[in-house]
């Protein structure tokens, strides 16, 4: 198994206490402990990109030296729902299991189970909301201009930079969109946002 602990650079905090406690679990639980990584002052807003011990975790498990994942709280992976989702869908995808302390989610038994599948249903609500909300918001823009709508799979292409953390210009020139329908986009995405705009999952 593998610890993942992160802190952010808006708390003056290090991620000892986190390791401290993940590897007494691994012990009382009898989990060898493989891998160690740490991402410090770095928020959990950014991208894979952006976070090199998250990137080396998941290098790790698509190589499959793991079978397990644990981390403090869900917040220390991502700060999106829809991201932990994807998270664990990858993950489980390769026979990874993942283990958060503050939440109680173990998804190696069948209640951790349980509670992903929860999980991917409220994630797929927060995903129509979001999706409707820049429909809506384009249709708006577009009923004024008189512009055809943007398609689906651009827009979604667009949510994923701007999550990313690439800029709005950045992404207007990645995508071939102008930056006002970005901003549109990207003020979409943060509606659904919440705790000093990032989203909070309470399990």
């Amino acid at each position: 198994m593998a610890i993942y602990a992160r802190v952010s650079t808006d708390r003056n905090q290090t991620v000892e206490n986190q390791l401290r406690e993940l590897q007494t679990v691994a012990q009382r639980s009898g989990w060898i402990v493989v891998g160690v990584h740490t991402d410090e002052g770095i928020s959990g807003a950014k991208g894979r990109d952006q976070r090199p011990a998250y990137d080396a975790l998941l290098k790790a498990v698509s190589r499959r030296e793991i079978d397990l994942i644990a981390a403090w709280s869900v917040d220390r992976l991502g700060r999106s729902l829809s991201d932990l989702v994807a998270f664990l869908g990858d993950i489980q995808a390769k026979g990874v299991d993942l283990y958060l302390h503050q939440q109680g989610l173990d998804t190696s038994t069948p209640s951790g189970r349980m509670m992903f599948g929860m999980l991917s249903v409220f994630a797929e609500f927060e995903r129509s909301m979001v999706r409707e909300r820049v429909l809506s918001g384009l249709r708006r823009t577009t009923k004024k201009s008189g512009r055809k709508p943007m398609a689906e799979d651009r827009l979604a292409a667009i949510r994923k930079s701007l999550r990313d953390g690439l800029g709005i210009r950045a992404t207007a020139r990645l995508h071939a969109a102008s930056p006002m329908t970005v901003t549109a986009v990207k003020r979409s995405l943060q509606t659904v946002q919440a705790d000093g705009g990032e989203t909070v999952v309470a399990i």
